[in-house]
C-alpha cells in the first residue's frame, strides 16, 4: 500500500500543481480526498475522469461550499486528517472559513499545505499566473533555447511540477515528521516562483563564478555545445546527445564512425560551430532507429528523442515496468520506487458526483447525514438516483 499508508490527506480540488503533489502522495499509500465545489464539481476540465491521471488513487467529493452543512462537513474531515492541500489565491481559504487558523483549532497536528504562483506575501501575491510567467522571473525561462530564438518553453514542467508540487510535497512530508516529535502543525507556503529559484541554485553559482554566460545556449549543457544537444536523423526525428565527459564524448565520436583526433577542439568555443556541422552531417545519415541501435550499448549518452505514443513501448521502459497499460489506458507508474512498502496504482480517477458518498462513507461520516446532505442538495445524490 505504498509508504504513506494510514496517512490521511485533504485535498481542495483545483487544477496544475496541487492535484498533482496529492497523487504524489496517493501513489505512495495515503488516503487523499478531493473535495471539489457542488457547482462544478470536475472544474470544467474538458477531459474524461478515466484520463484524469492526477487524481487517480483518490477518493472525490462534490460539496456546497456556501452552505454551513457543507463547510462544516469538510471541518468534520479535517479535524481527522494529518495534512491538507489548497492551491488558491491567497484569502480564498479565509472567506470559505477554512483557513489555517480555523483548521489548526480543529486539528492542532495539521500539515497545511499552501500552493501558489508568488506566494501568501509579497506584492504579486493576488496576482494571476501560469508555469511560463513564474519562470520567467527566476532565470529559468531566459536560459532555456537558443540565441536566435525566443526561450524554449519546457512543457509546464519547471514552475508547476518542479518548483510546484514537488516542493510542496517535500514541505509537507518535513513537517509531517517534525510533527511526530513536536505534536505541532505548521503551514507550507509553496510558492512556485520559490521553488524554481532554488532549483536554479546550481545555475546561479556557476553564473557568479564565471562559468556560465547569460546568453542562453552557448553554455556546456544548456544545448549550445556540440556534444550536449539534439541532432535531426535521416528521417526528421532526432538523437538526443550529452557526451559531457570526455570519455563518453571520445566514445560518441567513434560511434558517430569520426577521428577523434582529426575533428576540432571541443573545449575552444570558438570550434563548437564547425563541430556541430560535422555531427549534423553524420547524424543525416541514418534513421533515428538506426542510430538507436548504433548507440544501444556502451557510454556514449546518446538517446533517441521518443514522443509520448513512442515513450511506453520503449523496450527499456517496458522491461523496467516506467508505465502501465490497463484497460486500454497507458499512464507513468508511481515514483520513485520502494524496496519494502511500494506506491502502486490502486484505483481510477473518479466523478466527485459519483464518488461523493462513498468518499464521505469511508471517511467516517454516517449514511443518515450524508443522505440528508444528498436530499438538501448540499451534495449530489445517490448514484442511480
Amino acid at each position: 500500500m505504498g509508504p504513506l499508508k494510514g496517512v490521511k490527506v485533504i485535498e481542495m480540488a483545483s487544477i496544475g500543481p496541487a492535484p498533482f503533489c496529492g497523487m504524489l502522495l496517493a501513489d505512495m499509500g495515503a488516503e487523499v480526498i478531493s473535495v471539489g465545489r457542488l457547482a462544478v464539481g470536475d472544474l470544467g476540465i474538458e477531459i474524461a475522469h478515466k484520463y484524469d491521471f492526477p487524481n487517480r488513487n483518490k477518493h472525490a467529493i462534490a460539496i456546497d461550499l456556501k452552505s454551513p452543512e457543507g463547510v462544516g462537513t469538510v471541518k468534520d474531515l479535517i479535524a481527522s486528517a494529518d495534512m491538507l492541500i489548497e492551491g488558491f489565491r491567497p484569502g480564498v481559504m479565509e472567506r470559505l472559513g477554512l483557513g489555517p487558523d480555523v483548521c489548526h483549532e480543529l486539528n492542532p497536528r495539521l500539515i497545511y499545505g499552501r500552493m501558489t504562483g508568488w506566494g501568501q506575501e509579497g506584492p504579486m501575491r493576488m496576482q494571476a499566473g501560469h508555469d511560463i510567467n513564474y519562470i520567467a522571473l527566476t532565470g529559468a525561462l531566459a536560459a532555456s533555447g537558443y540565441p536566435d530564438r525566443p526561450p524554449t518553453v519546457a512543457l509546464n514542467l519547471v514552475g508547476d511540477y518542479g518548483g510546484g508540487a514537488m516542493y510542496l510535497a517535500m514541505g509537507l512530508l518535513a513537517a509531517y515528521i517534525e510533527s511526530k516529535t513536536s505534536g505541532k502543525g505548521q503551514v507550507i507556503d509553496a510558492a512556485m516562483v520559490d521553488g524554481v529559484a532554488n532549483m536554479m541554485t546550481m545555475h546561479f553559482g556557476y553564473r557568479q563564478a564565471g562559468i556560465w554566460t547569460i546568453e542562453r545556449g552557448s553554455n556546456p549543457a544548456d544545448g549550445g555545445s556540440p556534444y550536449y544537444t539534439c541532432y535531426e536523423t535521416r528521417d526528421g526525428k532526432h538523437m538526443a546527445a550529452g557526451a559531457v565527459e570526455k570519455r563518453f564524448y571520445a566514445e560518441m565520436v567513434e560511434k558517430l564512425g569520426l577521428d577523434l583526433a582529426s575533428l576540432p577542439d571541443r573545449d575552444d568555443k570558438a570550434c563548437w560551430p564547425a563541430l556541430r556541422d560535422i555531427f549534423a552531417n553524420e547524424f543525416k545519415k541514418k534513421t533515428r532507429d538506426e542510430w538507436a541501435k548504433v548507440f544501444a550499448e556502451g557510454d556514449s549518452c546518446v538517446s533517441p528523442v521518443l514522443t509520448m505514443d513512442e515513450a511506453a513501448d520503449d523496450p527499456a521502459a517496458q522491461k523496467r515496468g516506467v508505465f502501465k497499460s490497463h484497460r486500454g489506458i497507458t499512464e507513468p507508474m508511481p515514483a520513485p520506487r520502494f524496496s519494502r512498502t511500494p506506491g502502486e496504482i490502486r484505483t481510477a480517477p473518479v466523478d466527485p458526483k459519483v464518488g461523493t458518498h462513498d468518499a464521505l462513507a469511508a471517511w467516517g461520516i454516517d449514511a443518515d447525514r450524508i443522505g440528508k446532505m444528498a436530499a438538501a442538495g448540499v451534495i449530489p445524490p445517490a448514484p442511480g438516483k
